[in-house]
């Protein structure tokens, strides 16, 4: 049986362009969450939806086996929906986060995914290009918006591993965004994948003069940041007092992301900060009532959880409220 091409606009969804470009214009940055069940999407909608906040939905690799691709297409075009029924039209986007293949954008596009990451930055500088342009060449014959990456981000999440961190060279953006016709561009200037980005009293502070360069490089070019959680500790403590053993870690500071934010950054990605939110709440549930067995019962206060993470961010780091 072939499949059947699902066009992004029959879910109700929107690829990236305008958002961004209204980002850049606005001096602010859209919140780019994962997702990989129910409960996650639930918190993401409502929280955008109480703030006003444009979104765009992530999924990995991992993720989508995880829930499966039929799946999720189902529940990003919920989304839209859910966000009406809530009263709030938000633009949602639904993004490949750190595609790994021309093959799997080429599938995301064709089932419903209105932008896509294409990660060639483990590949030659060369490579990378090619591969980009491969991508962005199919994508852009269906409306389809195409996220690349220079540089490396250490750290561990999902698929993604690197244990070395290569800055973005600020030379190299304009020859590859020129290339590779991509939609907006992923740099590494000091943040890093997981929840485990820096031990506590080393310097981890972002790059944000590589950050001005490349923005005076390519002016008005949308900018985006990975690895941007901010491990807060007070999320990392409750999970230790209810049984965890997280070691010691610190993230980004928020005060330098509401910077980034401000300038040429256009979409920050936020994944861990999430799962240390729901964690926490479940281990509580579990911790403070150990003979609970229904789902909804800690599921629910860890979505809960999340949004309200979820609208701090939105409201006092990235700046997208009101936006939509």
């Amino acid at each position: 049986m072939q499949k059947k091409f699902t066009s992004f606009k029959e879910l109700g969804l929107v690829n990236s362009r305008e958002m961004f470009a209204q980002a850049v214009k606005g001096g602010y940055a859209i919140p780019a969450y994962n997702f990989n069940n129910l409960e996650q999407l639930q918190a993401i909608v409502m929280a955008c939806a109480e703030t006003k906040s444009p979104v765009i939905l992530q999924v990995s690799k991992g993720a989508r086996q995880y829930a499966n691709q039929t799946l999720l297409r189902h529940l990003a075009a919920g989304a839209v929906e859910y966000a009406a029924e809530l009263g709030a039209s938000i633009p949602i986007v639904l993004h490949l986060d750190h595609g790994d293949s021309f093959e799997l954008c080429k599938d995301c596009i064709e089932t419903g995914f209105s932008s896509v990451m294409i990660d060639g930055s483990h590949l030659s500088y060369e490579e990378n290009v090619k591969l980009t342009r491969q991508v962005v060449e199919y994508a852009h014959q269906h409306d389809v918006t195409v996220e690349g990456e220079l540089g490396v981000l250490a750290g561990i999440e999902d698929d993604v591993h690197a244990a070395q961190h290569t800055y973005t060279e600020p030379d190299q953006v304009e020859d590859f965004v020129k290339k590779t016709g991509v939609d907006s561009l992923a740099i590494a200037i000091g943040t890093s994948h997981g929840a485990f980005k820096f031990k506590p009293g080393e310097d981890h502070e972002i790059r944000l003069d590589i950050l001005a360069e490349i923005e005076r490089r390519i002016p008005g070019f949308p900018i985006v940041l990975h690895g941007a959680s901010s491990v807060p500790q007070e999320l990392v403590q409750m999970i230790n007092a209810h049984g965890g053993k997280l070691k010691d870690a610190v993230g980004i500071s928020e005060d330098q992301l509401r910077l980034a934010a401000h300038s040429a950054v256009c979409k920050i990605n936020i994944d861990s900060d999430g799962r240390l939110a729901m964690t926490a709440a479940v281990r509580k549930v579990f911790d403070e009532k150990p003979e609970e067995f229904d789902p909804r019962k800690y599921l629910g206060p860890a979505r809960d959880a999340l949004k309200k993470l979820y609208i701090h961010k939105i409201m006092n780091v990235l700046g997208s409220n009101g936006k939509a």
